[in-house]
Order: structure tokens, then C-alpha cells, then sequence
């Protein structure tokens, strides 16, 4: 289980710009109007070996009737509170405005951990401007440039220092662990109710019921697994905004948790850019994956309706295709238990381990006949492929010039390696390196 780090601050000070150098990528949207980031935004990061989960927020502003600034300000009170530290930004160029210190306020009440950011500190100058902010009754201020990267390593060091002690948890037997995740509504604490025979975790019509993840322990018809779900109670005026923003970050604490994640999606509505959003979470983490198409009896069908949904969450989840797709009915409990089939088989295969000789004699004569592309004249040859000792699958390819090795062909032989050997819903792993 991996920190949560919040991004927070009034808009326009910098967040995403953040949030993409944390996380390397450019996934956030960077644009100069006030309030362009709605939808919220995970990755990883990881400093001095220690990984931890980012959460970029949108600009908080306090007292607003803009309903857009009003959404915003209820999703920073979610991930503060959810979160394990919290990264105030602010802009050093415009100074303290009067949003800043009712952010400061807001944090102190919170007491939560935050570090204060001071950015857009582009010079000497600017960086000695950054003071100011200790008005804001900050222990310390990081005068930091989120676009050119300048003290941001400082910044990190300190953050990293914090998320070090993490919460010892219980101790469980090292049996397979299933996370059932998806966005509200979807039949997931009903799910976990069919299974377990009780009314383990409390079912009601309200979006956003459940709450602290927990395990249910399953032993029945030769089966023995964990079954992971969040439980608890909270408010109704709690849940009544941002339900989506706040499911995926109930996620991101159960897919750490498992093996295999079970994600549920609304027939009726299908794969949806939430549902994507989790799905990709759990592949991102390296998890096994079986989609629940719940509700399925309400859905008209008509002779191709199982198999165009297939393809249309094929076409969504591609390039990883390779997933089971299983169409239930949880209050009908109708292939319930061939969900937990197919859970139990992608968790095997997810330990399924190929020995470098196979991998050798079968693969790699593929490969030399469907040798990489030439990549400027040069010729590229891989020599050698084994398995890595990692609790999920992931190979190296020994070659010459690994460099001119491009994503196509990392697919072409992905694909090549799950026609050889079952690996149906597990993402898969290669990295390419020098001989």
C-alpha cells in the first residue's frame, strides 16, 4: 500500500504543471484560464525509492457561487481528507491573495500534514519574495518552479521523509486478496452480500454508502480468497457531490491491497470514463483484472448484444484486451460464482511463472523471424529472454541497440507471449536491455 500526496491550492498557481513533472507524464491539462482542471487526475510517483500516489485537485475557492468553484472547493476537502499529505501551492509572482490564507486556514483545521509551495519562483528575486508566505503561519516555505523543476527535489525530500511510517496492518493469511471496485451504484457491496450469505456490508440506493476498505473472508464451494470493499457509513451531504471523484479514490486504497481486482461497470450504461479511469488504475498497479458487466438482465438483447459489448470494451480498455468479461446479474445471483472462476484463474495466472529454456525455445525463434524494424540502417537483435523474479509478470529481452525498439513491436510481442502461455487479465511488463 502506497502514501496519498494531494496537490491543493487556488487555481491557476501551477498544480497540473506539478502533478505532470511528479509523475512524468502530461496527463493534466495545462491551460492559463482559472479552473480549467474539473476532472481530477492520479498517477505515480516515486522519490529516493519510496513510491507514493499523486492526486491532482482543481483550484480551491472558498464561498463561491460559481457551481463549478463549488464542486472544486468539495473535491479538495475529499482528497485532503484522504489523503496522507497535502502540497499547498501557491503563486509567489501574485503574492498572498485572500484565497491563500483561507486555505491556510482551512489546512490548519484539517491537521493534516501540508507542505507550502510557493511557485513560479523563476529567479533569484522571486525565490527570495517567497518569504512573504510565512505569514501564512507555515512551519516552511519551498520557492519552487514547477515548469523548469527547480526545488522541487528539496520539496520532495521532505515529503518523502513524512510518508516513510505508513499504518502497520493487521495480519492476514497470504491467501488471494479480490478487490471489488467500480463507481457507485454498480452492485459492489451487494456483490460482497451474495457471497458471503449476510449482510456484511450495509446495501442502500444512496451512491457513495461504503467507506473503509475491509476484508470478508469467502470458503465456500472449494473456494478461499479475500474479498476486499470499502464499508461505512457517511453522511448524506457528504456523498451528494463529487460521488465520482471520491469512488475512484476509494479505489486507489483497495486495488493496493489485492491481487485481483474485480471491476464492476453498469450494463445498462456500460464502460464509462470513470470506469476506465479504475480499470486503468488496477492495470497501472499491476493487478489482475475481471470485468463484471452487473446488471446484465436489465440490459434488451437482441442476437450479437453479449459480443458488441465484448468489443466495445475491448476497444476501450486496448491495448489491453486480454481481460475476462463475465455479465451478471448480482441480485439475480446469476454467474456470480463464474466471476469467482475466473478471479481464481487470472490470479494463477498473474503467478504463472515461464522457465528462461521455454522462454528461449518458443519465443524466441518468433522473434527472429519477425525481427524489430531496422531503425536507421541499424539491425537489432534480441539474444535472450527470461522472466523476472517480480510478483507480477514482466520479462527482459537482452538485445544490441534496445533504444530503437518501438512500442508497436513491444505489443506485437506481448501479444506473442499470451498466444504462447495464459495470461488473461494480467498486464504484462517487458523491458528491453542492452546485452
Amino acid at each position: 500500500m502506497t502514501n496519498i500526496v494531494a496537490l491543493v491550492g487556488r487555481p491557476n498557481v501551477g498544480k497540473s504543471t506539478l502533478f505532470n513533472r511528479l509523475t512524468k507524464t502530461r496527463h493534466a491539462i495545462i491551460d492559463p484560464t482559472a479552473g480549467v482542471t474539473r476532472d481530477r487526475h492520479y498517477g505515480k510517483s516515486d522519490w529516493n525509492g519510496i513510491e507514493f500516489s499523486i492526486i491532482d485537485t482543481g483550484g480551491f475557492v472558498i464561498d463561491s457561487d460559481d457551481i463549478y468553484e463549488k464542486q472544486i472547493r468539495r473535491q479538495v476537502e475529499i482528497a485532503v481528507e484522504e489523503a496522507d499529505v497535502v502540497i499547498f501551492m501557491v503563486d509567489v509572482t501574485e503574492g498572498i491573495t485572500s484565497m491563500d490564507r483561507d486555505v491556510a486556514n482551512w489546512l490548519r483545521k484539517s491537521n493534516k500534514k501540508s507542505f507550502l509551495v510557493a511557485n513560479k519562483a523563476d529567479n533569484i528575486n522571486l525565490m527570495n519574495d517567497s518569504t512573504q508566505f510565512y505569514e501564512l503561519g507555515t512551519e516552511a516555505v519551498y520557492p519552487v518552479s514547477a515548469i523548469s523543476g527547480s526545488g522541487t527535489g528539496d520539496l520532495l525530500d521532505d515529503v518523502v521523509k513524512s510518508l516513510k511510517k505508513l499504518p502497520e496492518e493487521e495480519e492476514i493469511e497470504d491467501i488471494p486478496k479480490f478487490a471489488v471496485v467500480g463507481r457507485p451504484n454498480v452492485g459492489k457491496s451487494s456483490l460482497i452480500n451474495t457471497l458471503m450469505g449476510e449482510e456484511r456490508n450495509i446495501v442502500t440506493p444512496l451512491a457513495g454508502t461504503t467507506r473503509d476498505s475491509i476484508y470478508s473472508r469467502y470458503s465456500s464451494f472449494g473456494f478461499d480468497f479475500y474479498l476486499i470493499d470499502t464499508a461505512g457509513i457517511r453522511k448524506k451531504g457528504k456523498v451528494s457531490e463529487n460521488i465520482e471523484f471520491y469512488s475512484v479514490l476509494r479505489a486507489i486504497r483497495s486495488i493496493e491491497k489485492s491481487d485481483v481486482c474485480l471491476v464492476m461497470i453498469d450494463a445498462q450504461k456500460g464502460m464509462e470514463s470513470q470506469d476506465l479511469n479504475i480499470f486503468t488504475l488496477a492495470a497501472r498497479n499491476h493487478k489482475g483484472i475481471v470485468v463484471l458487466a452487473n446488471k446484465w438482465d436489465l440490459v434488451n438483447k437482441e442476437t450479437n448484444t453479449q459480443k458488441d459489448f465484448k468489443k466495445s470494451i475491448q476497444e476501450k480498455t486496448s491495448p489491453f484486451k486480454d481481460v475476462p468479461i463475465i455479465f451478471t446479474s448480482v441480485q439475480n445471483k446469476q454467474r456470480v460464482l463464474k466471476a469467482l472462476e475466473a478471479a481464481m484463474r487470472v490470479y494463477e495466472n498473474r503467478k504463472r511463472k515461464i522457465t528462461t529454456h521455454k522462454l528461449n525455445e518458443l519465443l524466441l525463434p518468433v522473434i527472429q523471424h519477425n525481427p524489430p524494424p531496422i531503425y536507421k540502417g541499424k539491425e537489432i537483435k534480441i539474444k535472450y529472454i527470461t522472466q523476472l523474479h517480480t510478483y507480477y509478470p514482466s520479462f527482459v529481452f537482452f538485445c544490441n541497440l534496445p533504444q530503437y525498439i518501438k512500442e508497436p513491436y513491444k505489443r506485437f510481442v506481448e501479444n506473442k507471449i499470451r498466444k504462447l502461455w495464459d495470461f488473461s487479465g494480467v498486464p504484462i511488463t517487458l523491458y528491453f536491455r542492452k546485452k
